[in-house]
C-alpha cells in the first residue's frame, strides 16, 4: 500500500542509508546471470552435439534461438513491467529463468532444449529491462544513479566475460549441463533478498497492454534478427529474404500502431529527444562493431593460438576489467568534461584498439592483444555507462522500462548485426583459401566451412599434410580477422564522430529535481 505519510515514489528507507545500494547488488545478480548465461554456452556446444546429436540446423537453433526470443520481446516485456510492476516481473521472471535452467540442463533431446532455450529467453526478457527501470526509481541523486548505472553496465561486461572461464571450469570438471544449474542458487538469492528489499514501481496510468503491438514486435525483431544471422551464415537465400520482409513488414505496422493508439506500448515520441535518439544509435553502432570481433577473437585464441577454453575465457578478462574501471567513473568524467566529450572519446579508444587488432598474426604475444582487449573494455565501459544515463534520464520516469527495453533491444540488434556484416567478411576471406595439393575433394569442402571444421577434417589426413592444411587455414582465418577488424575500427570511429555532433549540448543532470510523480511502493 502506498505511504500517504512521503511521497509515492521516494520511499524513505531508500533515500537514506544503505538500502538502495543493497537492492541495487540484488539487480547486479539479475544482470550477471544473463550476462554469463549468454556467452556460456558457445564453450557447451560440443559436448552437447556429442551427447544429443543434434543436426546442423538443430545446434545452430539451440544458439541462436535465446537471442531471438529476447530480441523480440524485450520491448514488450519493458512496458509490461511500466504496467504491472518492474519488481513484479522481475521477481516472476526471475522464479522462471531458475525453473526453466533446469529443464535446459536435462534436456534429453535437442528439440526438448530447443523449446527450453526459448523458455529461458521468454524469462531473460524479463529482467533486464526491469533491473536499468528500477534503478531510476531507486536512486533520485543524479549523481548516485549514474554511479548505479556504472555498476549495473561494469556487472552486464563482467558477466559476458566471465562466462567463457566459468563455462570453462565446470565443462572440465562437470557436464554440460552444469552450465546451467549455476543460475539455480544466483535467483534463489535474487528472490528472497528481492522481495525484502527492492521498492515497487510502475507507470499509475498506463492503459492496457495491447497483444497486437506485443505480436508485431515479436514477429519483427525475430525475423529481421533471423535474417541477418541467416545471411551472415549462409548468404542470401529465399528463406532469409522472406523473414527480412515478413520482419520490416511488423516492424513497419509495430510503429504506425504505436502511433495511432492512445497508450501505446512504446511511446515513439521518445526518438524526437536527441540525446535519447543518438545515444540508441551509438550503442547499435558500438556493438555492431565491436561484438564481431569479440566473437572472432575467441576462436582465435582457441584454434589459432591453441588454448584451452579456460585459457580463451581468461585471456578475454582485461576487456571486463576495463569495462568495469571505466563504469565506475563514467558519470563524473561525463559531468566534468561534457557527455559527448566522454562518448566519443570511448568509441574513439574502441575503434582504436580494434584498428590495432587489424595488424595481429598467427604469434602476435598477447600482451599486445591484453592491451587491445583493455583499451576495448575501458572505451565500452564510458560509452555504454554515459548513454545509458543519457537514455534513462531522457525520459519519465513512467516509461523507464520502455526506454530501457529500447536500449537493450539496440544492443541486441547490434549484436546480430555486428556478427553478420563481420562475419560476412571474415567468411568471404576464410573460404577463398587454397587447400594444398593432394587434398581429398570432402575434406578440403569441409575445411572451407569453417576454421573448426578444418581442424576436425584434417585429423583424417596424415600429419604432414593435416599440417599444412590446418596452418593454410589458419593464416586465412587471420586474413579475414585483420580485415573485419579494420572495417569494425572504422564502424566505431564513423560513430564516434556521428556521436560527437547528435549528443551536442546533452548533460547529466547534476541536482535531482524530480518531483515524485509515478511509482507505487508496496
Amino acid at each position: 500500500m502506498t505511504s500517504e505519510k512521503r511521497p509515492a515514489n521516494r520511499p524513505e528507507t531508500h533515500e537514506r542509508g544503505p538500502g538502495r545500494w543493497i537492492a541495487l547488488a540484488v539487480l547486479v545478480l539479475a544482470v550477471l546471470l544473463v550476462a554469463v548465461d549468454a556467452t556460456v554456452l558457445g564453450l557447451a556446444t560440443p559436448y552437447i552435439s556429442e551427447d544429443l546429436a543434434p543436426s546442423g540446423t538443430q545446434l545452430l537453433w539451440i544458439g541462436d534461438v535465446y537471442s531471438f526470443v529476447i530480441a523480440g520481446l524485450l520491448v514488450s516485456m519493458g512496458s509490461l513491467g511500466d504496467r504491472i510492476g518492474r519488481k513484479k516481473l522481475l521477481l516472476i521472471g526471475a522464479v522462471a529463468f531458475g525453473a526453466v535452467s533446469v529443464l535446459n540442463a536435462y534436456a534429453t533431446s535437442p528439440e526438448m532444449l530447443i523449446l527450453a532455450r526459448a523458455l529461458l529467453g521468454v524469462a531473460g526478457a524479463t529482467l533486464m529491462p526491469s533491473t536499468l527501470a528500477l534503478i531510476r526509481n531507486l536512486f533520485h541523486d543524479p549523481r548516485e544513479r549514474s554511479l548505479a548505472i556504472g555498476i549495473w553496465g561494469a556487472a552486464a561486461s563482467a558477466g559476458a566475460a566471465v562466462g567463457p572461464v566459468v563455462g570453462g571450469f565446470l565443462l572440465e570438471h562437470f557436464w554440460w549441463g552444469s552450465v546451467f544449474l549455476i543460475n539455480l542458487p544466483v535467483m534463489a538469492v535474487l528472490v528472497l533478498v528481492g522481495v525484502k528489499l527492492l521498492p515497487e514501481s510502475r507507470n499509475p496510468n498506463p492503459g492496457p497492454w495491447d497483444m497486437t503491438s506485443v505480436l508485431f514486435s515479436l514477429v519483427g525483431m525475430i525475423g529481421v534478427v533471423y535474417a541477418i544471422k541467416e545471411t551472415a551464415a549462409h548468404g542470401v537465400s529465399v528463406g532469409s529474404a522472406g523473414a527480412a520482409l515478413v520482419g520490416a513488414l511488423a516492424l513497419y505496422l509495430f510503429v504506425r500502431r504505436q502511433l495511432t493508439l492512445t497508450d501505446p506500448l512504446l511511446d515513439m515520441r521518445l526518438f524526437k529527444h536527441r540525446g535519447f535518439s543518438g545515444a540508441v544509435l551509438a550503442d547499435l553502432l558500438t556493438i555492431l562493431g565491436l561484438a564481431g570481433i569479440v566473437f572472432f577473437l575467441s576462436q582465435f585464441f582457441q584454434l589459432v593460438q591453441g588454448r584451452g577454453p579456460l585459457q580463451a575465457g581468461v585471456a578475454e578478462l582485461p576487456a571486463a576489467f576495463g569495462a568495469v574501471v571505466a563504469g565506475l567513473i563514467a558519470g563524473r568524467m561525463a559531468r566534468r568534461y561534457s557527455v559527448r566529450a566522454v562518448v566519443a572519446a570511448g568509441l574513439a579508444a574502441i575503434g582504436l584498439a580494434l584498428g590495432a587488432l587489424a595488424f595481429l598474426d598467427r604469434t602476435t604475444d598477447y600482451p599486445i592483444l591484453g592491451a587491445s582487449l583493455l583499451v576495448v573494455g575501458l572505451g565500452a565501459g564510458f560509452s555504454f555507462t554515459v548513454t545509458a544515463d543519457v537514455i534513462l534520464s531522457s525520459v519519465p520516469k513512467e516509461h523507464a522500462g520502455s526506454a530501457s527495453a529500447v536500449s537493450e533491444t539496440a544492443y541486441e540488434l547490434g549484436a546480430a548485426l555486428g556478427i553478420a556484416l563481420l562475419g560476412s567478411i571474415l567468411t568471404g576471406v576464410y573460404r577463398g583459401f587454397t587447400s594444398p595439393p593432394g587434398t581429398p575433394p570432402q575434406i578440403a569442402d569441409a575445411a572451407h566451412e569453417s576454421l573448426g571444421g578444418a581442424v576436425q577434417a584434417a585429423s583424417a589426413l596424415p600429419p604432414e599434410q593435416a599440417h599444412a592444411l590446418v596452418s593454410a587455414a589458419q593464416d586465412a582465418f587471420v586474413d579475414g580477422m585483420r580485415l573485419a577488424a579494420g572495417v569494425g575500427a572504422l564502424v566505431l570511429l564513423a560513430t564516434a564522430v556521428a556521436a560527437w555532433f547528435t549528443l551536442r549540448g546533452q548533460k547529466l543532470e547534476d541536482v535531482s529535481a524530480e518531483e515524485p510523480s509515478d511509482a507505487a511502493v508496496s
